[in-house]
């Protein structure tokens, strides 16, 4: 028989595994051995197990965690160990598990373990974490008591004695839970106006039980900043400046509410232009401004629901000021979103309400003349109007590493998922059949004259990274949106629709120059538009040299309209042809890795092109030609 001592990762076993025959628990401890009778179905001892050191290992964090959540705030796994009995001339273990008594020191006498309570919670607001840890070190000045918690500041109290309770999620008289502590770790690291964090107990006596004095310790942020950018624009070789200039106060009412307003404006020469446009200038000036509460507001909302809740909440605005040779555009918008985060790897955002109002002053004749009287083009007509668009939505966002991963994607294995759903117009329209409301010339109901969209849009998307090693990986994304217009819309408001191309589409062609369908385009915008998006990638990296970054990649993907339209021929999506529409481009990207953001250059060809029959044009990658096959791009940040 053979006998060995498992503590820690060692343990002393031959190339043959074991398995484990009986499973024993020499637990000295009643109220331990309880807690942990309660636990024992997450137990991942199981009889016919092998025995693997990883799994022991894997218990005693799982009996940490469960004692640290019940009072055994001095416990850690050190404190379980493993005796396994061989079985002779087999390969069978009997395995015990024992629980050993505390020691402070090595030559200190053992005894039992030891549950705490919360005993008194302070706060000190003004902790300088570069000074000594020492609590008589701390610089205070005053300090006031509010529902019994001391308060401890140096000059002023920068934030309101309820938001610091607020986001406690353990009170005094509480038995120790280290999950709670984690949580308020969690709930005070949301405050924009605090910069760290640091939860200190110290041990105390109280009669019979032993408790704990606890400290959050605050460290205050830089509150108000003012940040100026200056930019150089070329669109499709128009060349243009702009500058905006935005504040920020982290701690507007004292609750860390984050305050924001932004000041932007643009210039660009436009050429090619025809004749009868009075100017060849664009002009645009805009201003936004956002708050956001660090907690969920809602009327009539209980407290302790907002705290579970556990979400921020922002109400924004917005204007924008757009003067062309074509027309005068001008477009104001609110909307109010709550935000929140689950286990660092979920995100969430509703928006309960968006109102975005479009209004167009002026159009030039000559733009009504070229683009909108003809009475063909649909989406020109329905987008160059006044329009009304009030939409809710919800997104979710994973990534299966959290904020473990910052932008070097050939770190680890990784995927992530992303869905988005909106609606816009149902209330308005139900409340418009209700009334009776009488419809305008083309056919839709208006509130105070103006027209609203209604629609539906979803998407989906998918990216996945496979790590071959610490130089190479693999990356793969899928991607489906589909935007349906219905009941007072026949089209989909023009920030909302699709387009195909560019940096992060399919990389042969150039920004929003793909589709829709077989549609080879005609230089309007507008008119390579859709309502359907599918997207596919496939991309090897590897790492060069110095900070440098190699890519080959194949795209694949195109844009389609649910509604045939003339000006847009071929665009319309068949089941039947569709996938005979869908586009492919391969090439080389090259990325600079700065660490904090990536600069990238890719180099796309076409494969596939939807947009010809004949084979020879149909499939270029046989008859490649640089001139038109070939789009280059530059951008910031991985594609996916």
């Amino acid at each position: 028989e053979i006998s060995c001592s498992l503590v820690g990762s060692e343990m002393c076993i031959r190339d043959r595994p074991y398995v484990v025959q009986s499973i024993k628990y020499d637990i000295y401890d009643p109220k331990i051995a309880s807690l942990l009778k309660q636990d024992s179905a997450r137990s991942l001892l199981k009889e016919g197990m092998y025995l693997d050191v990883n799994v022991l290992d894997a218990d005693r964090q799982r009996i940490t965690n469960k004692l640290l959540r019940n009072g055994y705030y001095k416990f850690n796994k050190d404190y379980i160990g493993y005796t396994a009995d061989t079985v002779r001339n087999t390969y069978n273990v009997d395995l015990t598990q024992h629980l050993q008594m505390y020691k402070a020191h090595a030559n200190d006498s053992a005894r039992a373990h030891r549950q705490y309570w919360i005993n008194k919670i302070n706060f000190i607001t003004d902790y300088d974490v570069l000074q000594s840890s020492a609590l008589s070190s701390v610089d205070i000045n005053d300090s006031v008591h509010y529902k019994g918690y001391p308060i401890y500041y140096k000059d002023k109290l920068y934030l309101r004695p309820k938001v610091l309770t607020d986001n406690l999620r353990f009170a005094s008289g509480d038995l120790f839970n280290e999950r709670d502590v984690q949580q308020t770790y969690s709930s005070f690291g949301r405050l924009s106006a605090l910069k760290y964090t640091n939860i200190r107990f110290i041990e105390t006596q109280v009669g019979d039980s032993t408790m704990l004095d606890c400290y959050v310790m605050l460290t205050k942020s830089k509150h108000k900043s003012v940040s100026f950018e200056v930019e150089g624009t070329n669109s499709a070789g128009d060349l243009g400046a702009a500058a905006s200039v935005s504040f920020q106060n982290r701690n507007l009412f004292r609750g860390s509410e984050t305050f924001m307003i932004k000041f932007r404006g643009a210039y660009e020469v436009i050429s090619g232009l025809q004749a009868g446009y009075s100017n060849n200038n664009y002009t645009e000036y805009g201003v936004e401004t956002s708050i956001n509460f660090p907690n969920f507001l809602f009327p009539f909302i209980s407290s302790d629901f907002k705290r579970k809740i556990r979400a921020t909440t922002e109400f924004g605005l917005q204007y924008n000021y757009q003067l062309r040779p074509e027309f005068l555009r001008t477009m104001a918008s609110a909307n109010w979103s709550y935000k929140w985060t689950q286990r660092q790897k979920i995100q969430h955002r509703i928006d309960l309400i968006n109102i975005a109002f479009l209004y167009l002053p002026r159009i030039s004749e000559r733009f009504k003349e070229d683009y909108i009287n003809k009475g063909q083009n649909h989406i020109f007509q329905y987008n160059y109007q006044d329009r009304l668009i009030i939409n809710m939505g919800y997104s979710y966002n994973y990534n299966s590493v959290g904020g473990s991963i910052i932008n070097n994607t050939i770190a680890s294995n990784s995927y992530s998922i992303r869905f988005n759903f909106e609606s816009a117009g149902n209330v308005m329209y139900a409340l418009s059949k209700a009334a009776n409301i009488r419809k305008n010339s083309n056919g839709e109901y208006a509130i105070l004259g103006i027209p609203y969209a209604q629609y539906l849009k979803g998407e989906f998307d998918f990216a996945k990274n496979i790590r071959i090693d610490y130089r190479n990986s693999f990356a793969f994304h899928a991607g489906v949106g589909i935007a349906v217009p219905y009941g007072n819309a026949k089209t989909i408001p023009f920030e909302k629709q699709y387009f195909s191309g560019g940096a992060n589409s399919v990389r042969g062609w150039s920004v929003r120059d793909l589709g829709p369908g077989s549609f080879a385009g005609n230089g309007n915008l507008l008119d390579q538009s859709g309502d359907i998006k599918l997207d596919a990638s496939i991309e090897y990296r590897s790492k060069l040299f110095w900070k440098f970054q190699g890519a080959v990649f194949i795209d694949a993907g195109n844009i389609w309209t649910i509604r045939s339209y003339a000006n847009q021929p071929g665009g319309v999506f068949k089941f039947d042809r569709f996938y005979k529409q869908i586009a492919v481009a391969y090439g080389l990207g090259l990325r600079l890795d700065l660490d904090f953001f990536i600069l990238r250059f890719d180099g796309g060809m076409k494969a596939v092109n939807p947009a010809y029959e004949t084979r020879k044009e149909h499939f270029p990658i046989i008859h490649p030609k640089f001139s038109r096959d070939f789009a280059f791009h530059f951008a910031v940040g991985y594609p996916f």
